[in-house]
């Protein structure tokens, strides 16, 4: 590919996202046939995509990772990343969220706004990103673009423009009608839909057509006050350029979301897509500058300029034909090949040896990457999921991206002893790679256990393993990650004494009470310098995390607990780090035990879509299963259940809704939030320790 090039202004960086089946990675599909980039258009189904390139994603038809790739539409430079619909592997679109400046929403016609859905509206919404909708499979029967942006509205908050009504439905889809021109738009189906006229739209569409025309102009009036008074106070309607100008300026600064239909399998409405990312997402240069601190922890920003020093984030580490491969998004300055940087996160030296511009697995060598742009460094040696490459003359450490915690683990151990070592070796590459991925050694067991987002995400690393690193492992049965939390007020003063050579000494005063949910365990020192002086907090701190860790009811980490140091002792001569964190530990453990502790568990929220006639099968399964019924939809001839459902309950729920709805019920399942378990679950959990 020849190397492309573009001011800064006309650079966009944008992520497809959606919930899984959707038809996110067929939409990329065509746009990169379009764009010139690939000559053929392969199918998710033959697993012949171009962005689905690891065997896993061939053969089940599903992206697992986030594919990177660049291309050239209306002489702009689109960098453009394919994501995961799977909730399972949800850091993926949370990585490629926290570095790109807009993204594209797909929503599926007939299923509307799906759970997938909603979760990564609001990973878009954590960074502040920047979207446009595409209403996908137009061309399905069922298809009801309508109701799904009348969904996207109520259950995201988002304020959506429809800039677009459907030329048909179903199998009478034939094209769009573009609002702001008022024309009809249809593609050809001998071309592969390279080739579309336009025209008038049709008489019986008319009157339509112009009514949406005119709430189109109305909703935007409402988020642009410039267009407002244009459209109110002009002598006609506003133009073209206008109405493009304002939906702009409201795209970026969130008010608005550009409204769009098709149906990517057909061909059909790709190229307006593509126009709506140049004319209506941000460049680099749109958005405020980056932000961060100094190594002093004092706040500093980055413009987006070659000019300025440089700033850069590692978003994503990956192994390709053995050799780490970095991607890096440049917020400001520009990353050079043969120059040394400083990974201001850990303080250390990288030398960018090589830079590369991905295609999804193929590489593209160039000699620097420029501010707004995103590329990979291939062989570095310092920088994983996070880190911040800089100027070492001006250092900055740019904010990090927000990383789910874990639900679900299991034991795994090799399948013969001779690949012990490789096996702990091979664990700690892949968690290098994936930051929802976690492994530990159980202290009582000693075994080794991989933690993860659901029982998808270990699958697919296991079957790495197996695949990439020539490992066969065998797994235990899936554990649920519980947690535990207090929910009483309670304090503990505990004194540690040693005596000795050397001699010991630590008292810690402390009161723990419950968090909100979802908060985490907050550590407040409130203690004078007189009561424990300042070098040895943060071993105090030590000691109650370390407490905190080991739980005191059945033995699960805890959370959501506040725990403030309110006093202490000094002793002049025998006062120890290792006096303190052990008083700090006892203290946390009697405060926590007097505090009414319980467990929490992950709850899930679970979308069924069965046929009528299931139902009451499908009700009364989950109600065995401890669900809460929060809706149900009536749509086209199935039933969509809505309902909050412990994870405990729903192992090998696959293949019981297949039985109870003879292969016709399908589902989606995702982390919700942490729940107290019933007083008899959490009973027989505190027993198992115990015994």
């Amino acid at each position: 590919m020849a190397r492309l090039a573009a001011p800064i202004d006309r650079v966009r960086n944008i992520g497809i996202a959606a919930h899984i089946d959707a038809g996110k990675t067929t939409t990329t599909e065509r746009i990169l046939f379009y764009a010139g980039v690939i000559s053929r258009m392969g199918e998710v189904a033959e697993g012949s995509t171009t962005t689905d390139w690891m065997e896993q994603e061939q053969e089940r038809g599903i992206s697992i990772t986030a594919a990177a790739t660049t291309f050239p539409w209306r002489d702009h430079v689109v960098n453009l990343i394919d994501t995961p619909g799977h909730v399972d592997f949800t850091i993926e679109v949370e990585r490629s969220l926290r570095v790109l400046d807009g993204m594209v929403a797909v929503f599926d016609a007939v299923r509307g706004v799906e759970p997938q859905s909603e979760t990564v509206w609001r990973q878009a919404d954590r960074y502040g990103v920047p979207r446009l909708a595409f209403i996908n499979k137009c061309d399905r029967i069922g298809a009801d673009p309508a109701a799904v942006a009348v969904a996207l509205r109520a259950r995201t908050g988002a304020y959506p423009i429809v800039v677009q009504l459907p030329l048909g439905l179903a199998e009478d889809f034939d094209g769009i009608i573009d609002l702001i021109h008022l024309r009809a738009r249809r593609w050809d189906d001998a071309s592969q839909g390279v080739v579309f006229t336009d025209g008038p739209i049709p008489e019986d569409m008319l009157a339509d057509a112009q009514a949406a025309r005119e709430t189109m102009l109305e909703a935007l009036a409402e988020v642009d006050d410039t267009f407002m008074n244009l459209y109110l106070g002009g002598p006609g309607e506003p133009d073209v350029a206008a109405i493009k100008a304002a939906l702009r300026r409201a795209t970026i600064a969130g008010k608005a979301v550009p409204t769009l239909c098709g149906a990517a399998y057909r061909n059909k409405g790709v190229h307006d897509l593509l126009d709506a990312v140049v004319d209506y997402l941000p460049a680099p240069s749109d958005i405020p500058p980056v932000r961060g601190t100094d190594l002093a922890g004092a706040a500093r920003s980055r413009p987006a300029s070659d000019d300025a020093p440089l700033a850069a984030l590692a978003f994503k580490v990956a192994v390709d034909r053995g050799l780490p491969v970095t991607y890096v998004r440049v917020y400001a300055g520009a990353l050079r090949a043969g120059d040394s940087v400083l990974n201001s996160t850990k303080g250390k030296i990288e030398a960018i040896e090589r830079l590369v511009r991905m295609h999804a697995n193929h590489r593209e060598d160039v000699r620097q990457l420029d501010a707004g742009m995103i590329g990979a460094i291939v062989g570095g040696r310092t920088a994983t999921t996070g880190d911040t490459l800089c100027d070492a003359a001006a250092p900055i450490i740019l904010d990090r991206l927000y990383v789910p915690e874990p639900v679900i683990s299991v034991a795994i151990e090799p399948a013969t002893a001779d690949h012990l070592v490789r096996l702990d070796e091979a664990l700690a590459a892949l968690a290098a790679e994936d930051p929802s991925f976690r492994v530990h050694t159980d202290e009582n067991s000693g075994a080794t256990i991989i933690s993860g987002m659901g029982e998808l995400h270990l699958e697919i690393l296991v079957d790495r393993l197996r695949r990439e690193f020539q490992i066969d492992a065998r797994i235990g049965r899936p554990q649920v990650a519980y947690r535990e939390t207090v929910t009483q007020r309670a304090t503990a003063n505990r004194t540690f004494e040693r005596m000795g050579t050397p001699a010991h000494f630590g008292e810690v005063h402390l009161v723990v009470e419950p968090n909100a949910r979802g908060a985490g365990t907050i550590f407040t020192n409130r203690a004078s310098i007189a009561e424990i002086p300042a070098r040895y907090v943060p071993a105090v701190k030590a000691g109650v995390t370390e407490a905190a860790a080991q739980g005191v009811c059945a033995g699960f980490p805890m959370t959501d607990v506040a725990v403030t140091v309110v006093g202490g002792a000094h002793h002049p001569v025998d006062s120890s780090d290792y006096g303190y964190k052990a008083a700090g530990t006892q203290a946390f453990r009697t405060a926590a035990s007097a505090a009414a502790p319980t467990v929490l568990e992950p709850v899930m929220a679970l979308e069924v879509v069965t046929p009528d006639d299931s139902l009451g099968d499908v009700l009364g399964d989950l109600g065995a299963r401890r669900g809460k019924i929060t809706g149900i939809q009536a749509r086209h001839g199935v039933q969509t259940v809505a309902c909050f459902v412990p994870l405990s309950t729903m192992f090998g729920y696959a293949t019981d809704l297949r039985s109870r709805t003879r292969g016709r019920a399908t589902y989606s399942m995702e982390f919700k939030h942490y729940a107290e378990v019933p007083h008899q679950v959490r009973d027989e959990l505190s027993a198992r320790v115990r015994a």
